[in-house]
């Protein structure tokens, strides 16, 4: 935090204050709180759900409009950092509040079923998913202070050991996409996640559609052979794996199938994925 406050006064130009998160939730609550008080630019040092906690509360305040967002290179991991460019240099982040590219984005919104039975919602930048991402992020959450490659990939085992396959029905713009035993929906804005498993290769944050990738039930050694491949980007075309394109991501199923955002457990099936079209200015850009 010192570093920070010290690159802010040497290259910030504006007026600026600093407020720091503590618990879940903090994120979006200070974020309504700034804008509320006439905030025009948000910058988000933190990593994905940091990010997405902010967005939620810039989204939900429906003051959306004239309000910049900025990133820097922090948390753990930045797979929508990594997708921007951004690097590792925060002195060099801190220097482009000023001078960098601004680029409109969408931005998705996930509704759902709450753990209290009522109904949640959550806005996020990069992928919202349905199933295994999703019990292996609520396998992960509380349980380790620091994220890294490894704890991913231990929360991603630990995630199919639990992990039963429900049967599950989804639909892209109210068409049939899958039904029966279902793996994993990743509702893609953003590329990558978990890390850098490169989920969706192909996908672009402003296209104003989600690629939607979704594998079948498969058994568990055929995941874990799969589970390379995605680390990779190379399971598009595999036959257990498809990916469509919309705007639209409704799922149910009759098993309590969790849902995340942007690496944050928001609640189970059923539950409405929706893109937001260029809901989001960035600045500060490479």
């Amino acid at each position: 935090m010192r570093e920070l406050e010290d690159l802010l006064r040497r290259h910030f130009l504006g007026d600026y204050r600093i407020l720091s998160t503590e618990r879940e939730g903090d994120g979006e609550r200070l974020a309504r709180h700034a804008i509320e008080r006439g905030a025009t630019r948000l910058v988000i040092a933190g990593g994905d759900g940091t990010a997405s906690e902010a967005v939620s509360g810039l989204l939900r305040s429906g003051s959306s409009n004239g309000v910049e967002i900025a990133l820097l290179p922090l948390g753990t991991g930045r797979d929508f950092a990594r997708l921007l460019g951004l690097g590792t240099d925060l002195s060099a982040s801190v220097a482009r509040l000023e001078s960098g590219r601004r680029r409109n984005i969408d931005a998705g919104r996930v509704r759902c079923r709450a753990p209290d039975g009522g109904e949640r919602e959550r806005f996020f930048l990069n992928i919202a998913s349905i199933g295994l991402p999703a019990e292996s992020t609520r396998w992960l959450q509380g349980r380790l202070s620091r994220r890294g490659p490894m704890s991913y990939v231990a929360s991603a085992l630990v995630g199919l050991a639990r992990y039963k396959m429900p049967l599950t029905t989804i639909l892209v713009d109210d068409r049939v996409a899958h039904e029966g035993p279902l793996a994993l929906a990743a509702v893609s804005n953003g590329r990558s996640f978990a890390g850098g498993m490169r989920v969706a290769p192909e996908a672009s944050i402003d296209d104003g559609v989600f690629d939607v990738v979704i594998a079948q039930g498969m058994s568990a050694a055929s995941a874990l052979w799969l589970f390379p491949r995605l680390m990779l980007g190379r399971h598009v075309g595999d036959r257990r794996v498809h990916v469509q394109r919309g705007k639209v991501v409704r799922a149910e199923s009759e098993a309590a199938v969790w849902v995340e955002a942007d690496g944050e457990p928001v609640g189970t099936l059923p539950c409405t994925i929706e893109i937001l079209p260029g809901a989001l200015t960035l600045c500060g850009l490479p």
